[in-house]
């Protein structure tokens, strides 16, 4: 077997991107060696190669082949945070995601999540210097944050339909799992809830197009506010055309907590290319059908990306820029997921990390802005810097403007860690200017 190799730079004019016009063989040998998870339990290795294993057929038909493996991600935090108008916080914080995953089949599988060092949206570590006090600080916990099972009903009662010709592959999931919707704009809560999904549509003359219908009943948060009494129905759908794929998604959140209300929430989203250039469009809408409170009001929100890669390399230049209508408030979102401006870069993003918030704000209340940023790699993408340029103001109070430059730099050390490093400086009109430091050491398992 041989496929293309990669051009040398400067072959026939050849960049880093091109493919050569000269066959190699497939080079194996320079295959990297499959990190193995912290924990593994099977016949059949995680994501390994070899014999496979014949497992056992379950009363219902199916062939289940169970694999436990365990995983997660632990970070470490030395971070500085000044917005201006806020306190100077400085703090080492900790966080812990640590997964248990069986998988029964390649489509069946119980996924359980321990957060272990964080509770209520405050960090295990030490805080030098904190509004709420200094000191060390303990949240040590066994609380269960994920655990859910998800699964195919054709693939779990193969016999209902053994021509495979009744169409009954509908996916389905029930348990305490993550949600995000609109790339998080719209939900990014973590939600006892059940959801069913029909995929391989041919819906509305569409190439391919999936619909999802969710329900909800506990651990639910109204920006990062925990309503106990809150339920959520949800209709979601998707659909693929020439033009490029539609999104579409409408949710309702009744509560009877009357200090929050009642919300509808809707989402709409186009996402192509022009040429070059990737463009994802998106609007957002939420309405209080009682009362409005700070947890639930009236809003718009739009949000564009555009995000270009030079051609000769990998590396990525992107333009995100938003306008916010009223005061835009997502269906649901945990404590520490921030606002739903996240998604338009660096200057926009909570670190999800202990008190290091988001230098210009990630709420779109009456205001507009932007982000502009560029992505390097270098050594094998092993390593990567990013720098950015970002601003708002206020659409009331006299139009008030606040501007911001940030860096990102990431390295990878060996198969499991990647120190960063994050830095920003804040210039507002308004208030004293703003700056933010941090390191942070990220190790996979």
């Amino acid at each position: 077997m041989a496929v293309a190799a990669l051009a040398l730079p400067g072959a026939h004019g050849a960049k880093e991107s091109r493919l050569s016009d000269q066959p190699v063989p497939l080079q194996i040998e320079t295959f990297p060696k499959r990190p193995a998870p912290l924990v593994q339990i099977g016949q059949n290795p995680f994501l390994g190669s070899g014999y496979i294993a014949p497992g056992f057929i379950v009363p219902t038909g199916a062939v289940w082949q169970p694999v436990f493996i365990a995983y997660g991600t632990m970070r470490s935090g030395l971070q500085t945070f000044d917005n201006g108008p806020g306190v100077q916080t400085t703090e080492w914080a900790n966080r812990l995601d640590l997964f248990g995953n069986l998988y029964l089949t390649p489509t069946e599988r119980i996924l359980i999540g321990l957060r272990p060092l964080d509770r209520n949206n405050l960090f295990s570590g030490h805080r030098f210097k904190h509004p709420a006090g200094e000191g060390g600080v303990e949240r040590f916990n066994g609380n269960i944050r994920t655990l859910f099972f998800e699964g195919d009903f054709g693939e779990l009662f193969p016999e209902l339909d053994p021509r495979d010709g009744r169409s009954l592959d509908y996916g389905f999931s029930f348990g305490r799992q993550p949600l995000n919707f609109q790339d998080g704009i719209m939900i990014n809560d973590v939600v006892d809830s059940i959801g069913i999904t029909r995929s391989s549509l041919f819906a509305f003359g569409s190439n391919a197009a999936h619909v999802t219908v969710l329900f909800g009943w506990n651990e639910i948060n109204h920006n990062a506010v925990a309503d106990v009494d809150a339920r959520f129905y949800m209709l979601s759908g998707a659909a693929d055309y020439a033009f490029g794929t539609v999104e579409a998604d409408f949710a309702y959140v009744p509560s009877r907590n009357r200090a929050i209300g009642d919300g509808l929430f809707a989402g709409l989203a186009w996402i192509t290319r022009f040429g070059k250039i990737a463009s994802t469009t998106r609007l957002n809408f939420s309405w209080a059908l009682d009362a409005e409170s700070a947890s639930l009001q009236d809003g718009v929100l739009f949000f564009q990306q555009l995000n270009y890669t030079p051609a000769g390399g990998h590396n990525n230049l992107y333009l995100d820029f938003f306008a916010g209508f009223d005061n835009y408030r997502s269906a649901m979102r945990a404590p520490d997921a921030g606002g739903p401006l996240g998604a338009t870069g660096l200057l926009f993003a909570a670190a999800g990390l202990g008190s290091y918030g988001a230098p210009l704000g990630n709420f779109a209340d009456r205001s507009v802005g932007g982000a502009l940023g560029y992505q390097m790699f270098f050594n094998q993408r092993r390593r990567q810097v990013l720098f950015e340029l970002g601003s708002r103001a206020r659409t009331d109070r006299g139009g008030t403007l606040a501007s911001a430059a940030g860096v990102r730099f990431q390295q990878a050390f060996g198969r499991h860690l990647i120190l960063q490093l994050d830095g920003f400086g804040l210039a507002n009109p308004n208030a004293k200017d703003g700056f933010g430091l941090r390191t942070e050491l990220l190790c996979k398992f």
